[in-house]
């Protein structure tokens, strides 16, 4: 079975078990190798590579149906059958391959990053950890089809909790405080639930863990994703660096807020209106507007992104608007194959909607970049550089928010955005913090097996990072958070990837307001190397440093400040 003989089309797989896929690898397995025949060797990694993406397609194609209705059954068997049978199962072949190619001594400069990689899978494959990770995938479809069905009653009309959040942007104090306690009150009502597939999830993570020799998965998961340029005790820097630094500039965020809204306390609904009284930014009517306007400010940033972008819109490859049943947040997934991302998310019709887009097509734009990498291994840097792609997006957009510009606001509302997006970036970074240290406690703390004390262990961790809001009489709304924290149960670990990227792509934007088109230019070169260099050396051609410390952080903070000052002033 050569080349030849490999499927014409993803949707050959769509309806695959893992008996129908695997004599695909043992062809591949079992076909002969010479270190002497490099062009044979390079076919056989071709042809891997195709296999890979044809699969990689399929898969991607079962989760956007599933995540679009997570209440078709048949989206939810096609879903699982790629994430707990296929997927376990295609890793262990992809082992066995790279072991192949690792024996034969094979060697070239743009694959040194997915050999070292292929290295590192192998170091970690246990076959005892498949019926682990195969149970792992079931109890994310069950978080996800829990959170995805959670509606509730507003004024008689059955919403999602997306859509109940403009609510929480308006004057009306006592309207947003009744949607702040609904959209908590699903996750409280649930909370033994997810606790309890979160208790699995633990035991599971634990055991894979230790299966692979590792004292703990904090530090299991750590080799596992690859984070060769950064340590473990880099990430609690990057604790201590926040709480320092932008802890103490959000708490004088929230005084000013507090004192322009003439409040005695800032409650947590009191974050997201406009302090000055205006009512919520409306960046946008239907679904189309928001669509049609991001295309007019990518192709103010650089044309060639804004002819990615109108490709998606006619392909068919947005799902942006809120409804019954489909999966809460927002991603950007990969059509490998077509050589084509897809981005989904539930717009509401607010500000925070125009950023969700602008973040996930710096996510696509990636993707249009490093598509042309020949072998699927290339074309995927890690997750830190894939968010200093989407979170730079987000900043160099911004000039161009404005209507004159083509963008979805009039000139005031345009810098109010700015601001908002700022002070957003300025929030987010100690929310980021608490994430990652609350997972560093549940897998390294000894008690991360016990429900009441994850969520007691929660809430002492948000009162290191979190100042200057009053939750008094609110510690079941305060512990839901993290039971809406979806990463916490389906990607554990990965979040402090946004923060080190938020230092990354804060850094670009300081680099845009010096010299624009070098920035610009320096930006699509990091994206279009993919994965083919070190993480390092990534942020280095972006034109920025990968870093943990308190005296960069403090840096940005300031030149943050100083922005905002000058928006609002």
């Amino acid at each position: 079975m050569t080349a030849t003989h490999l499927p014409d089309s993803p949707q050959a797989f769509a309806a695959a078990t893992w008996d129908d896929i695997l004599p695909y690898f043992e062809e591949l397995a079992n076909r002969p190798l010479d270190r002497d025949d490099r062009a044979g060797t390079e076919a056989w990694l071709r042809d891997w590579s195709t296999l890979e993406t044809l699969l990689a397609e399929a898969s991607s194609l079962a989760a956007i149906a599933y995540s679009t209705d997570t209440a078709d059954p048949a989206k939810e068997e096609a879903h699982l059958r790629f994430s707990s049978q296929i997927a376990p199962r295609t890793q262990e072949q992809r082992v066995r391959l790279a072991g192949r190619l690792l024996d034969l001594g094979y060697e070239r400069p743009d694959l040194a990053v997915t050999l070292r990689k292929f290295r590192n899978q192998r170091d970690l494959f246990r076959e005892e950890n498949l019926p682990l990770l195969t149970e792992a995938q079931s109890l994310n479809a069950r978080y996800q089809k829990i959170t995805g069905g959670f509606t509730v009653e507003w004024d008689g009309e059955e919403k999602t909790i997306p859509q109940i959040r403009p609510y929480l942007l308006g004057q009306d104090r006592a309207e947003r405080e009744r949607a702040f306690r609904l959209g908590a009150r699903p996750y409280i009502e649930a909370r033994d639930e997810l606790a309890g597939i979160f208790d699995r999830q633990y035991a599971i993570r634990q055991e894979i863990a230790r299966n692979a020799g590792f004292a703990d998965y904090r530090d299991y998961t750590h080799q596992d994703k690859g984070r060769f340029d950064y340590t473990v005790a880099d990430c609690e820097r990057f604790h201590e660096a926040v709480e320092q630094t932008v802890v103490p500039a959000v708490a004088r965020l929230h005084e000013r807020r507090r004192q322009r809204m003439g409040l005695d306390t800032l409650r947590p609904w009191d974050t997201g209106p406009d302090p000055e009284g205006r009512p919520p930014l409306k960046p946008y009517g239907a679904v189309d507007e928001l669509i049609g306007r991001a295309e007019t400010i990518f192709e103010r940033v650089d044309p060639a992104l804004g002819g990615y972008f109108r490709t998606m819109a006619e392909e068919g490859l947005l799902d942006l608007d809120s409804r019954k049943g489909k999966a809460p947040g927002g991603y950007c997934t990969s059509l490998p194959y077509r050589r084509r991302p897809f981005i989904f998310m539930n717009a509401a019709g607010v500000a925070g909607d125009v950023r969700t887009l602008l973040h996930e097509a710096g996510h696509a734009f990636h993707g249009f970049e490093a598509f042309e990498l020949p072998f699927i291994w290339q074309r995927h840097p890690g997750s830190e550089m894939a968010e200093v792609a989407s979170m730079t997006m987000e900043l160099l957009s911004a000039p161009f928010l404005g209507r004159d510009e083509g963008g979805y606001y009039a000139d005031a509302d345009a810098r109010r955005a700015r601001a908002e997006h700022l002070e957003g970036i300025l929030g987010l970074l100690p929310h980021i913090a608490s994430v990652d240290a609350f997972q560093h406690w549940i897998y390294t703390g000894g008690e991360g097996h016990d429900r009441d004390a994850r969520d007691a262990a929660w809430l002492r961790i948000r009162e290191r990072f979190e100042r200057g809001i009053d939750w008094s009489g609110l510690r079941a709304e305060r512990v839901s958070r993290w039971y809406s924290q979806l990463h916490i149960f389906l990607y554990p670990f990965y979040y402090i990837e946004y923060g080190i990227a938020q230092i990354g792509a804060l850094q670009v934007w300081r680099n845009s307001l010096r010299d624009p088109e070098r920035a610009l230019a320096d930006y699509r070169r990091a994206l279009a190397l993919g994965g083919t260099r070190p993480l390092t050396a990534l942020f280095e051609a972006a034109g920025a440093r990968l870093a943990f410390d308190a005296a960069t952080m403090g840096e940005l903070v300031a030149l943050v400040e100083g922005e905002l000052a000058e928006l609002e002033g």
